[in-house]
């Protein structure tokens, strides 16, 4: 099983938009038995809390059904745990690196690289921007199923 983690700040916005906008694009692809999706944060501030109210409105007017989710933090464990450690933006990559401890088998990545690009995905906590976001997070986790089928062949 193929296992992909998501992450970003508070893990209630970005990552958690990705977690279940992955786990919709997985179901379609009937590969849900091959690909195992959760997300998590580099910081305390939002843990237990559910994903923000902006994320699940957003969610909803694209009909993609929420994955019911609490905040986590990442942890070391999760270096080892996870194939894919998915950072939003430059500042989570570097938390998320000082959490693992480095990267050394290369499993650390900003969602956009899989769609050719260096951009962050703006946080919509701070932008009001769910729109923008859900578009960046769609754009970067098709391209990552994509890289995925193409190199985890059945």
């Amino acid at each position: 099983m193929i296992k992909v983690l998501f992450i970003c700040h508070g893990n209630i916005c970005r990552s958690t938009m990705a977690e279940s906008v992955m786990t919709h694009l997985v179901k379609q692809s009937n590969l849900q038995d091959v690909i195992y999706i959760n997300s998590a944060a580099t910081s305390r501030e939002e843990i237990g809390n559910p994903p923000h109210h902006g994320t699940v409105g957003k969610l909803r007017q694209v009909g993609i059904p929420v994955v019911p989710h609490r905040a986590i933090q990442m942890t070391q464990a999760d270096y080892d745990e996870y194939d894919y450690l998915i950072g939003m933006d430059t500042y989570n990559i570097t938390n998320m690196q000082r959490i693992a401890g480095g990267d050394p088998a290369g499993k650390i990545y900003k969602l956009l690289t899989f769609a050719d690009s260096g951009r962050d995905i703006a946080d919509p906590w701070y932008t009001g921007n769910f729109d923008e976001t859900y578009n960046d997070v769609l754009q970067g986790c098709t391209a990552l199923l994509k890289h995925i089928r193409e190199n985890y062949p059945k």
